[in-house]
């Protein structure tokens, strides 16, 4: 059977998936949404059962399931509401898996030691959970230069050249717990007097090259149906911000990073790692 047949097939056939979850199934859907995409034409119907935390619960929720019956894939921690969901799936010849115990059963392997089972624990409201809030809102008050007054107080500055993914990647930092401030480098306007006064702060320049800047910015100005402007956009001009950009950071002894080549979460995890080893110098005696 060809491929083009089975993926027409499929169209026509209405697959149900059961996501069910012990908190709020949060986990379960975005592993599911990562593996459907390899999967296109099919017509899925996904049913999310979240918060079920007792084998009465599960029961009931047994009868809805075998009304549209299709796999079932679950998040639960406690050993019981597990037993209870496996026994009626096999019982109703249903296929069901388990997404995390492969991996608790592998970190408790590694760890020595046993899981406490204690549903949604990675949602509990710690001090870490309300550090990363705290950054989120601070970095969103301090983002594109804004606020130039309060730098000292961030845990990172990016510096960067217009369009080289400044915003995205503070506030990838910013939900990681890192307040983050973002000054753009625009060629002949001055930047912020604060920077000059920076002997104990993270700072780091973003730079791309100017081929793929120049494409960027073209694309902004027509996504917002602006007309293409001539500085903006010339490759001579922009090389020579990069150039100043990097001129700029170089003398005040911060690094740069091309981000040409480099997703979000690359420039993001190369910027954090830097962070650590900077936080790891300055601790040394």
């Amino acid at each position: 059977m060809t491929d083009s047949l089975i993926s027409t097939l499929n169209e026509d056939r209405k697959f149900h998936l059961h996501l069910v979850s012990d908190s709020t199934g949060e986990t379960l859907e975005a592993i599911i949404a990562a593996a459907l995409v390899q999967f296109e034409g099919v017509n899925v119907s996904k049913h999310f059962w979240p918060l079920i935390r007792t084998a009465t619960q599960m029961e009931r929720l047994m009868v809805d399931i075998k009304e549209q019956p299709g796999l079932v894939m679950y998040t639960l921690v406690n050993p019981e509401i597990q037993a209870t969901l496996e026994q009626n799936c096999k019982e109703a010849n249903l296929p069901v898996l388990s997404i995390l115990d492969p991996v608790i059963s592998l970190l408790g392997s590694y760890f020595g030691m046993q899981a406490s089972h204690n549903p949604g624990r990675q949602h509990i409201m710690d001090a870490n959970y309300f550090d990363r809030i705290d950054a989120v809102h601070f970095t969103m008050a301090h983002d594109d230069g804004q606020l130039a007054e309060d730098i000292p107080l961030a845990d990172i500055v990016l510096i960067g050249v217009s369009r080289s993914s400044k915003t995205p990647t503070s506030i990838y930092l910013a939900n990681k717990g890192f307040k983050t401030a973002n000054v753009p480098f625009v060629p002949n306007c001055p930047m912020p007097a604060v920077l000059d006064n920076l002997p104990d702060k993270f700072v780091i320049g973003l730079t791309a090259s100017p081929e793929r800047l120049v494409q960027i910015r073209t694309n902004r100005l027509r996504s917002i149906n602006e007309d293409e402007e001539a500085d903006y956009t010339d490759i001579d001009l922009i090389k020579d911000e990069t150039k100043q950009c990097r001129r700029y950071c170089n003398e005040r002894g911060w690094s740069t990073i091309d981000v040409t080549r480099r997703s979000i979460e690359e420039t993001a995890a190369s910027i954090m790692n830097r962070y650590k080893s900077w936080l790891e110098a300055r601790q040394k005696p």
